[in-house]
């Protein structure tokens, strides 16, 4: 230590600095274990994972004593409960996904597993939460990284499609539509997702380190070993929204008619807008827009994009919701949204807001056994779920999980259902964003109706066109991002 020339600190201080090594790599456990309160951690605080744990081993989850949260605080958020409360119906659980070109429509679930590609997880960890999603008749989104073994154990698939074409690419690196047609004709493959962003790293493209690169993984995404794979930032296949919607009608057309739709975080608003332009030009619509938020999350990602890039969920969702009832297509397409869901009432605000289903990822990797021990990106996850390590994948125990990933999703739908009702409601449709309250100053609250702009069925098409959308409107254009 004192010989070598790399480290400062060890050079002058070689029992301290190995000293302060081992409490810097203990540090996350420290303050994860012992310092930090029930509310201070992030992104998930310790009630939150520990709703999440309860509820997928199907254990008591009720609190004694009351709310531990500061109801006056500004931000604080509830739903207005009713004084003839109902019973929600199971049918209001679940929603059809097709628009009118969908021949092959899906009756999903209003919440599903959020994209996880194999590479980021492990092979017991999609093979859990692909049988959880069996038993409870939900949906698994493969994530950009293709289809593997581990996605077919019989649950419902959502094929999502990234910009490597990751499971459907030629040597190029290209588009292959006859790959395609093979993987998306599939019986498990009931949805089929373009991914254009996505919340944790906007525009930058998917990344998987070199180390957690397997040689199986190098074949289903059809990729060479030996270095990261990095997704490049944009698709190839098109370069415009019009180009877009002219995908989303090939893949309809190669995947024999089943729902097609794309996911995206929120950015500039006249892009997505001249998304909407395109389909009023060309009649070509998907089937489901996601939404993901600035707020999701993923094994790895540059500090800067996680931290300062993409519009946060509830803004991004309100916009898209927006734009679709401003150029009335709206009943048309689904919209999904992701980030952070992780209980009933996450489902109930965000359907309230606008969406139609909730997609939830870091909530169902801790339905089976993640930590929140933040070493997605390094190989090193202690619970086996985000690790190619097999020493580590063997702790995961997938028939163990796979009934704790149905009884999560499972218990967050009855909670969701049940706050449904004490509101008042049947179905989960007849949701509306005056049913959402929040504290907005010390005395001040107000609706998310007042909170948020909402505009009126084909306003964008009117003369009366809001302020707040007119420049954006007056931008977009259908034939260039």
């Amino acid at each position: 230590d004192l010989i070598q020339k790399k480290r400062s600190i060890l050079r002058n201080f070689p029992v301290l600095g190995h000293m302060r090594y081992i409490l810097e790599f203990l540090r996350p456990e420290i303050q994860q274990y012992f310092i930090a309160s029930d509310e201070s951690e992030r992104p998930f605080n310790r009630e939150i994972r520990s709703i999440i744990y309860q509820r997928a081993k199907n254990v008591r989850d009720t609190v004694p004593f009351g709310t531990e949260q500061d109801i006056l605080k500004v931000g604080y958020t509830w739903v207005l409960h009713s004084l003839a409360p109902k019973v929600a119906t199971e049918e209001g659980s679940r929603i059809i996904v097709g628009g009118p070109d969908c021949t092959k429509p899906y009756n999903a679930s209003r919440l599903n597993i959020s994209a996880m590609s194999y590479g980021s997880l492990s092979p017991n960890a999609l093979m859990a939460l692909n049988r959880g999603a069996k038993i409870g008749g939900f949906a698994h989104n493969t994530g950009e990284g293709g289809i593997s073994p581990y996605h077919l154990q019989g649950g419902d698939i959502v094929f999502q499609l990234g910009t490597a074409y990751f499971g459907c690419r030629d040597d190029e690196g290209r588009f292959d539509p006859e790959e395609f047609q093979i993987e998306a004709g599939r019986e498990e493959v009931k949805m089929v997702e373009i991914k254009l962003s996505q919340g944790a790293k906007p525009s930058h493209g998917g990344i998987l380190p070199a180390a957690k690169l397997t040689p199986e993984i190098a074949r289903v995404r059809k990729v060479k070993m030996g270095h990261d794979v990095l997704s490049p930032p944009a698709h190839s296949t098109f370069n415009s929204p019009r180009g877009l919607l002219y995908f989303v009608k090939q893949l309809r057309e190669l995947s024999g008619g089943k729902p097609i739709g794309f996911k995206l975080c929120v950015g500039r608003r006249d892009e997505f807008l001249g998304i909407c332009k395109a389909m009023l030009e060309t009649n070509i619509y998907p089937d489901f827009i996601t939404v993901d938020g600035a707020e999701g999350g993923t094994g790895a990602a540059p500090l800067e994009f996680t931290n300062h890039v993409g519009e946060p969920l509830e803004a991004g969702l309100v916009f898209v919701h927006n734009a679709l009832v401003g150029i009335n297509v709206r009943d048309k397409i689904r919209v999904i949204c992701s980030a952070k869901i992780a209980s009933g009432f996450d489902m109930v605000a965000k359907i309230a807001l606008g969406a139609d289903m909730c997609g939830s990822a870091r909530a169902m990797m801790m339905a089976v056994g993640c930590v929140q021990s933040k070493q997605c990106d390094a190989n090193t996850c202690p619970t086996g779920v985000a690790t190619q390590n097999r020493r580590l994948q063997h702790g995961l125990v997938v028939d163990e999980k796979k009934q704790r990933v149905a009884n999560f999703h499972d218990n967050t739908i009855k909670s969701f259902l049940e706050i449904i009702g004490a509101m008042g409601l049947t179905n989960p449709s007849d949701l509306s964003p005056r049913y959402i309250m929040r504290r907005i100053g010390d005395e001040c609250v107000k609706p998310f109706s007042e909170i948020y702009e909402y505009l009126k069925p084909g306003q964008l098409l009117s003369q009366n066109v809001p302020d707040s959308y007119k420049r954006f409107w007056q931008l977009a254009d259908a034939d260039r991002f």
